[in-house]
């Protein structure tokens, strides 16, 4: 649905998206590799703006990711819409001074603002929470004038809108090819308490949640224009209500067998998951490939001190292996700088890698978002920095260098090129093998032909032939081929690819320890060393 407000005057809607910082988890050195691709996923947040803004409001959504809002873009416009997080507050602000100098009037929503507002201080309207009532006072004040407020305007919402009414988001406003996969919401808001995670404070503890009708016809829409053929569910936590997705998902099984499976699917979930055999036997069914988890750590005292009790619930191990027998390859959230680590993280940090088997992991330093509790504890102790040299705004119990040099030598050592495609032919028995083998059909289009010759080309020639790790990345391409893993063969070239190129940027000190972190990179050179060996 649209706004309910009913509006007087025509406003040209101009909504940016601002460009992310590098970080392990977008891919971004994989892009070349695949033609078209020029960003990660599409804004879905804006997206849906965009769809609830009033019919007779003309809207473009510009991504920056893809290209930046240019003069003219901006001189067509009567007001810009900006969103983001925290880590992209500086593009936020970029953005908000070009759309100043030409003389339009900013507002800002999204997670970043909403949690921090004081962090835009001189932005004119300000959108904090989520889309409802908030969104209709913000419309109807910009129908009444689109002339900057004499004072910072803050439109904060106290009913939100119902996930069962939310538009389809606008995917026809954006270039869905030019994206790595694509986005779909099912629910918003986790049950659980994690110490850093902002996600309770900013969408509920009770998660809210859209019907399967409605994924199914964004997945309609998604289709009208050409796209990639994977699809990331950006729920906080997939498995929030468990009785929701178990009902949900032999829908998603039906559209994917009435279309000929055209996509693929992955999700983020809490690894208890793992005890949900029903629900992974669905995800399996309806071409489910990947599970981003919250590992963190894995040490069980650890997780207890964050409020993670529920990812002991199974033993690690064998919750892992459950996923893999699935079909699931995991991708792994770690997080160093832990009050509870000690000098045995390192060891078991390693151990874990190994036998996990686990290829992509996102090693990050501990960053304390705002509002969070793990913020408000150690702000009372007076644990928080806001020093830009720092990697991280905590104070760590242990030395601050000692903590670093554990991250340089933990992605060193995770994304050394022999190790790194070991675990890859290590997921080609444990995990690609347990996967159903879609129809052809869905598939089979001239266009996705062509991707796939240009994208088989390219990875021959950069990794197969170019690359100093060619050797380890051959020797995982055969062992998956020879068992038929022909999109597996490539997956791991891109992925691969990546990890390996921005972990060495990361250990010459061109990229940073974590994805919130605001330090201002320096080069250290002498900590390449680890990633050159492989030829």
């Amino acid at each position: 649905m649209r706004t309910s407000v009913t509006v007087t005057h025509r406003r040209r809607v101009l909504c940016v998206f601002p460009a992310y910082a590098p970080s392990f988890g977008t891919f971004s050195h994989a892009y070349k590799l695949m033609p078209g691709v020029r960003a990660f996923m599409p804004p879905q947040g804006l997206l849906l703006i965009a769809a609830y803004m009033p019919a007779q409001w003309p809207v473009r959504v510009i991504d920056e990711n893809i290209r930046p809002a240019s003069a003219a873009d901006l001189a067509w416009a009567d007001v810009v819409l900006v969103s983001g997080m925290h880590i992209q507050a500086p593009q936020i602000r970029d953005i908000a001074r070009r759309a100043h100098a030409a003389g339009k009037v900013v507002a800002v929503g999204g997670p970043s603002v909403s949690a921090s507002p004081e962090m835009y201080p001189e932005i004119d309207y300000l959108h904090i929470g989520e889309l409802g009532d908030a969104t209709d006072a913000l419309i109807a004040r910009l129908d009444e004038s689109v002339a900057p407020p004499a004072a910072q305007m803050r439109f904060e919402t106290a009913a939100r809108l119902a996930l069962t009414d939310f538009p389809i988001p606008a995917y026809d406003l954006v270039p869905l090819r030019r994206y790595l996969m694509l986005t779909l919401q099912f629910s918003s808001g986790c049950p659980y308490r994690c110490e850093f995670c902002d996600i309770p404070g900013l969408y509920g503890r009770q998660p809210r949640l859209k019907t399967p009708q409605q994924i199914t016809a964004e997945l309609d829409a998604m289709r009208a224009q050409r796209h990639p053929p994977a699809v990331y569910f950006v729920d906080d936590n997939f498995i929030g209500n468990r009785k929701a997705t178990r009902e949900m998902l032999p829908h998603l099984v039906a559209w994917q067998k009435q279309h000929g499976y055209p996509l693929q699917f992955s999700c983020e979930a809490t690894l208890n998951i793992a005890k949900q055999t029903e629900i992974l036997a669905l995800m399996r069914e309806a071409s489910f490939k990947g599970i981003f988890v919250g590992i963190e750590t894995p040490e069980a005292d650890a997780l207890k001190a964050m409020r993670k009790e529920h990812n002991v619930a199974l033993p690690m191990m064998q919750a892992i292996e459950t996923l893999n027998r699935y079909g699931l390859e995991v991708t792994a959230g770690i997080i160093l700088g832990l009050d509870t680590d000690s000098p045995d993280t390192e060891a078991r940090l390693a151990d874990f890698i190994d036998v996990s088997c686990i290829p992509i992991l996102t090693i990050n330093l501990l960053q304390a978002l705002p509002k969070t509790p793990l913020w408000e504890r150690l702000a009372r102790a007076d644990r928080i920095t806001d020093d830009p040299s720092l990697e991280s705004n905590v104070r760590f119990l242990r030395p601050y260098d000692e903590v670093i040099g554990l991250w340089r030598r933990a992605i060193a050592r995770a994304y050394d090129p022999e190790r790194l495609f070991a675990r890859f032919i290590n997921q080609v028995e444990m995990t690609y093998v347990h996967r159903i083998t879609p129809p052809a059909r869905g598939r089979l289009t001239w266009s996705n032909v062509k991707f796939g010759a240009i994208f088989a080309f390219r990875i021959v020639y950069y990794i197969g032939i170019k690359s100093n790790y060619r050797r380890p990345f051959w020797r995982a391409a055969r062992h998956a081929l020879a068992r038929g893993q022909v999109d597996m063969a490539f997956a791991m070239a891109f992925v691969g690819h990546h990890l390996i190129e921005f972990t060495r940027e990361a250990l010459r000190g061109e990229q940073n320890a974590s994805f919130y972190s605001a330090r201002q990179q320096q080069s250290v050179p002498a900590l390449e060393a680890p990633l050159r060996k492989s030829a």
